[in-house]
């Protein structure tokens, strides 16, 4: 095109599902000053190419919606082509690719002897009058597919979605392309997903982590999740952790995670700080009367000071269903904080449920929730309880809240895995 000085005309010949269209719309992000532009369905094509009147360095035109054409007549096809024969020859068309995508010998083969009449070689070019387009490589088509999943889903494996390792060789070794394979994954992905929506329709709920401990895990934590809402990756807690629950779990990662999923599970980190201002603006006299036991002071005690603490968390913005933000950091909890922390997770290692309820009023207070209860079962049956299930504008959420004097890695790992293990197994969907 560019020693002709003129536009050109490209048959481009692939099954339907090859990647076609995929591949000409992409073609921007791999030859510098190339653009590529649809031509509707809908669109009379002599109408079109009449009304540009400038181009970029290359302009590769897609007619869309055209690759079987069966139902228009040898008429329509030679009128479409002397179009595009007319709009390349002119100087606005000297640097336009107009490309036919094409899934039938039978549309191919009247295209090129419709072109071959129209403009001979000077239409089609030399050599071969259309281009074969294969598509990817079937030993390819699992890397592409990963990494789409993960970019459509906050980097989430297939494990997370439901798909073991031999349903995903199944599948590659049945589709013939990779729009078909894609396909398929898409509906075995949903299928997984109806599945264990039924499943809880016994009770809908989130189930949320939330990590307290005087160590301050907010890499721990980060490390254990992806995306910007804290999902947990199922992948990473069952390499963090040597606890008796991943061996109990190998079996089926995939099924846990598309539980993990389905369930919305998240690991959040809660500041020392801001929990010491919870524990003593909310606490009940009976948890004020253990808290003195123990020397814990009860000041500051200032409501109002406990709520704009919560609200500068990133915890808050999970609750009110925005992403992670670049959040203030705040303050580093001092010598007299962390003492006063570690009698608070004292506590809460004889009794949670009385610090745990503090939390809930706080959510609350702080219009994050609209009701809660402590200590709750999972409702028709499932009797393993939950710390806090909270009522919330998007539905029921259930906080599981690991109170600690110090954490690590593996045992959030643990921790979580534990509390989904449960809720699968409860629900009759984990063995």
């Amino acid at each position: 095109m560019r020693g002709s000085h003129r536009g050109g005309f490209l048959i481009l010949r692939g099954d339907s599902g090859a990647g076609k269209s995929t591949f000409l719309h992409t073609i921007g992000q791999f030859r510098k000053g190339v653009v590529s532009e649809s031509v509707p369905g809908n669109v009379d094509i002599r109408e079109y190419f009449t009304k540009i009147s400038s181009l970029g360095e290359m302009s590769v035109f897609v007619l869309e919606e055209r690759e079987a054409a069966v139902s228009f007549t040898d008429r329509e096809l030679e009128d479409w082509l002397h179009a595009i024969n007319g709009f390349i020859r002119t100087d606005r068309g000297e640097r336009a690719l107009v490309v036919w995508p094409c899934n039938t010998d039978e549309l191919l083969e009247r295209i090129v002897s419709l072109a071959r009449r129209i403009g001979g070689d000077a239409l089609l070019g030399g050599g071969d009058p259309f281009v074969k387009f294969e598509g990817p490589d079937k030993n390819q088509f699992r890397k592409i597919a990963e990494t789409t999943v993960a970019v459509l889903n906050q980097g989430a494996p297939f494990a997370d979605l439901g798909l073991s390792d031999d349903q995903i060789d199944a599948l590659v070794a049945r589709s013939p392309t990779i729009g078909g394979f894609l396909g398929d994954l898409r509906d075995s992905i949903q299928a997984q997903e109806e599945y264990v929506q039924s499943l809880l329709e016994q009770e809908q709920a989130r189930v949320w982590v939330i990590v307290v401990a005087g160590n301050e895990p907010n890499q721990e934590v980060a490390a254990l999740t992806r995306g910007r809402y804290s999902a947990v990756d199922i992948e990473r807690l069952m390499t963090a952790t040597e606890a008796n629950i991943v061996q109990e779990l190998k079996s089926e990662p995939e099924r846990l995670g598309i539980l993990a999923t389905a369930l919305d599970a998240k690991i959040l980190h809660l500041p020392v700080l801001c929990a010491l201002s919870i524990a003593r603006a909310f606490a009940a006299e009976s948890l004020k009367v253990r808290m003195r036991q123990v020397n814990l002071s009860l000041k500051p005690d200032k409501k109002a000071d406990a709520v704009t603490r919560l609200m500068a968390t990133e915890l808050s913005r999970i609750f009110a269903s925005k992403s992670q933000g670049l959040m203030a950091t705040g303050k580093k909890p001092g010598s007299s904080s962390n003492e006063a922390f570690t009698k608070l997770a004292q506590i809460a290692s004889t009794n949670d449920v009385a610090l745990n309820r503090t939390i809930g009023t706080a959510l609350k207070e702080a219009g994050l929730i609209e009701s809660f209860n402590v200590e709750q079962d999972f409702g028709s049956g499932l009797t393993r309880r939950t710390d806090i299930v909270a009522a919330a504008a998007a539905g029921n959420i259930r906080l599981e809240i690991m109170w600690r004097s110090k954490t690590s890695r593996a045992d959030i790992a643990n921790y979580t895995l534990t509390k989904i293990a449960n809720y699968g197994k409860a629900l009759g969907y984990l063995k």
